[in-house]
């Protein structure tokens, strides 16, 4: 694969580096990624993959050329492996690819699978923004939705986290749980800000084709609450975090001023990554690259010094235009139309003519300046706006 023909072009950013660590201590019902439930110690063999996939990524053309601003460790739950493997990996990491000046260096978490000394080991290590995995803190919703941690494992790594000195932290919560009320959700919120996070992620749960939770709300044995309910559950959501000083600055996501995530705002100004590990996805400049999903595979290919990818795809002009007004729209500056007329030499009003001038009609789309944005009515209904933009 000649990545020395793919150029930098104008206005795109510094890319970031994605790790994908598929293990877990248990699969949670709800979850349709790409994680493997792991009773035992995971295997080491495959961070070892991951290092090497890493050496030979690095030192392509396109990876020579950029240096990076961002590394997100996810899965998963990378913490299920020890501090010390972690710990080497990122020693690896950035001693293979170039990085910028204070680049953000996320890694994911499960409350359950930090410890004081590990949190303290990855902090050295150079890990300045920590994502913990809370969902909820009712126990009683946590063990409907078969979570593996308490709310004291959530708040106790909370302290553990500040005390190891990261004071960027990220909280993800979901609504829209089995059995959850407007109450339950208030009083999840109001626990998370008196812990005084620089950034929460609260998602909208997703009933995922092929999952338990799917099986479930199909045979009535699971009950969700309805859109009136949800409609609440996100307006209250909302009123309480502004009213304690957090931006919404994407459909999901709060951040204090000057914490929004860095890695996922190039996702969502459809920037330039790396992806390594099994299922991971890299698009480098267009060219859209996915792994085999299956962590061994993915471990014995890039031992055996072969390419681990299962797909490969390089996007068109038109394609890549439409992925980043579709990924643009999702933030709540929008999506800015000099940026995407530099990029492509394409513009919203002239690509997609009678389309747009019905959604802006309708009040779902608002020209706002130099940004294009979904309207606050058409927030709550995001994906089927989106969906007229494929």
């Amino acid at each position: 694969m000649n990545t020395a023909l793919i150029t930098p072009e104008s206005g795109e950013g510094p890319p970031g580096l994605y790790i994908h660590i598929p293990f877990c201590r248990s699969k949670c019902g709800y979850c349709a990624f790409t994680s493997y439930p792991c009773l035992d110690a995971p295997p080491a063999d495959y961070l070892a993959a991951v290092e090497r996939e890493a050496a030979r990524m690095a030192a392509s053309p396109w990876a020579q050329a950029r240096q990076f601003a961002t590394l997100f460790i996810g899965g998963g739950t990378p913490t299920i492996y020890e501090a010390e493997e972690l710990a080497g990996m990122l020693r690896t990491l950035r001693s293979s690819f170039v990085f910028v000046d204070q680049a953000e260096i996320t890694v994911e978490a499960n409350p359950n699978t930090v410890t004081p000394e590990k949190l303290a080991t990855l902090r050295a290590a150079g890990v300045n923004r920590l994502s913990l995995g809370v969902q909820s803190f009712s126990d009683r919703l946590l063990t409907a939705i078969g979570r593996s941690h308490t709310q004291a494992e959530a708040m106790a790594a909370i302290q553990a986290a500040r005390a190891a000195g990261f004071d960027n932290l990220n909280l993800d919560l979901i609504y829209g749980l089995p059995g959850q009320t407007l109450a339950d959700l208030r009083e999840s919120l109001v626990i998370a800000l008196e812990c005084f996070p620089e950034h929460l992620a609260l998602y909208e749960l997703m009933v995922e084709p092929g999952t338990p939770l799917a099986r479930g709300v199909e045979e009535g044995r699971i009950t969700l609450p309805d859109d009136d309910r949800m409609a609440e559950m996100e307006s209250m959501a909302q009123e309480l975090l502004a009213a304690r000083g957090y931006q919404r600055y994407e459909i999901a996501n709060y951040a204090r001023p000057g914490y929004e995530c860095r890695h996922n705002l190039n996702y969502w100004h459809n920037g330039s990554y790396v992806g390594l590990g099994a299922s991971s996805v890299s698009c480098l400049s267009g060219l859209r690259l996915k792994s085999v999903a299956d962590p061994a595979h993915y471990a014995s290919l890039v031992e055996a010094g072969e390419a681990p990818y299962t797909e490969a795809e390089a996007l068109g002009l038109e394609a890549r235009f439409r992925e980043s007004v579709i990924m643009g729209l999702r933030l709540l500056e929008g999506v800015s139309l000099p940026r995407l007329a530099a990029r492509f030499g394409l513009t919203p009003q002239a690509y997609y003519g009678t389309t747009l001038e019905r959604l802006v009609e309708r009040g779902l789309l608002v020209f706002s300046g130099d940004f294009m944005r979904l309207s606050d009515q058409a927030l709550p209904v995001a994906h089927q706006v989106l969906a007229e933009l494929v």
